[in-house]
C-alpha cells in the first residue's frame, strides 16, 4: 500500500495496514476554495496536535489503543490539476475498499469528497449519502467550474439521482439551490431534525457519511474557510455523527473544511480531533459487537 510522506500518525492510529479495519488518509487539497484557502493544512496540523488528546473516550468507554486504525498518510496531490488530484484520491480510496477496509478521508476542501464517493459507489452502487454542512453545495457550476467545493453534492447527485442524499444543518446557499433540493434531495435547514427518519430510510443500505465541519457555529468552530453563523454545537454534531454510525451500515466517511490558519488558538483543530476520535471509536464499536460496517 502506497503511503504519504509523513512519519507522524494520528494519535492511536498506528495499526499496520494489513491489520487495520479503518484506514485514515489525508487529501490536502484546496485549489477550488471560493473564499479563504487553508484546508490543505488540516490533516498535517491535526496529526501534530493529536498528541494533546487522550486516546480514551469517557463517553463511549472505548480507547483508540484497542482499535485497529491505520494512518495511511497524506496523498501527494497536484494543486495545478484538479482532475489529476481527484484521480489520486479516487485510486487510493478504491484500493482501500478493494482490500476490505473502510476509508476515512480527512480534507481538504469539500470537493475531495467526490472522488472518495466515486470509489465507494463503484463498490456499493446502492449507497446513500448523509451530509452535514452549513452549505447546500448543490450549484451546477461555480463561476463556470463544474468541479468546486460549491458543486460537490450536485456532482454526487449526478451519480446517484433523486432521493438518496440526506442533508442536515444547511443554512447557506443560493435560492435556486434550496428550491432545487426540494425536488431532488432531502434537505433539513439549520439542524438535525429528521435525522432518525433518515437513518431509518438508509439502514438497509451502505452509507457514505460526509461532514463539513462548518456545520458547527463559528463561535464553536472559527477555523474554516467559509464560516456561517447559526450553526450547531459540537455536542449536537457528535451526537448526530454517532447516531449515523450506530444506525447505518457505514461504507466510508470523511471530515472536511478545517482550515487551521483561521484559528491560531488551535481550538478548532482540537474540536475536529475529538470528533474524529469519537467517530473512529464508534466505528470500532460496530466491529466489536459484530454490527455490519460495510
Amino acid at each position: 500500500m502506497r503511503h504519504g510522506m509523513n512519519v507522524e500518525t494520528f494519535l492511536g492510529c498506528d495499526a499496520s495496514y494489513e491489520d487495520a479495519r479503518v484506514v485514515l488518509f489525508g487529501a490536502p487539497f484546496d485549489s477550488t476554495t471560493s473564499y479563504r484557502p487553508g484546508t490543505r493544512f488540516a490533516s498535517r496540523t491535526m496529526r501534530a496536535e493529536s498528541y494533546g488528546l487522550e486516546t480514551y473516550s469517557p463517553g463511549q468507554d472505548l480507547d483508540l489503543e484497542d482499535a485497529a486504525v491505520h494512518d495511511g498518510g497524506d496523498l501527494e496531490l497536484c494543486f495545478g490539476d484538479t482532475e489529476a488530484a481527484l484521480k489520486e484520491i479516487e485510486d487510493f480510496a478504491e484500493q482501500v475498499h478493494a482490500d476490505g477496509k473502510l476509508p476515512f478521508l480527512i480534507g481538504g476542501e469539500h470537493l475531495v469528497t467526490l472522488p472518495a464517493f466515486r470509489a465507494a459507489y463503484r463498490k456499493y452502487p446502492d449507497i446513500r449519502v448523509i451530509h452535514f454542512d452549513a452549505h447546500t453545495d448543490l450549484r451546477d457550476d461555480y463561476l463556470g467550474a463544474k468541479l468546486s467545493h460549491a458543486t460537490v453534492l450536485r456532482r454526487i447527485w449526478d451519480i446517484v439521482g433523486d432521493g438518496r442524499i440526506f442533508q442536515f444543518g444547511i443554512r447557506s446557499g443560493e435560492r435556486a439551490e434550496f428550491y432545487w433540493a426540494k425536488e431532488h434531495t432531502h434537505l433539513q435547514k439549520f439542524d438535525f431534525t429528521g435525522l432518525e427518519a433518515a437513518i431509518a430510510a438508509c439502514s438497509k443500505y451502505p452509507v457514505y457519511l460526509t461532514i463539513d465541519l462548518d456545520v458547527m457555529d463559528p463561535s464553536v468552530f472559527p477555523g474554516t474557510g467559509t464560516p456561517e453563523a447559526g450553526g450547531v454545537t459540537f455536542r449536537q454534531l457528535l451526537q448526530a455523527a454517532l447516531q449515523v454510525i450506530r444506525g447505518t451500515q457505514v461504507a466510508a466517511c470523511d471530515m472536511v473544511e478545517l482550515s487551521p490558519p483561521y484559528d491560531t488558538s488551535g481550538a478548532s483543530t482540537a474540536t475536529a480531533l475529538k470528533l474524529l476520535r469519537e467517530m473512529l471509536l464508534g466505528l470500532e464499536e460496530h466491529y466489536i459487537k459484530g454490527i455490519p460496517v460495510v
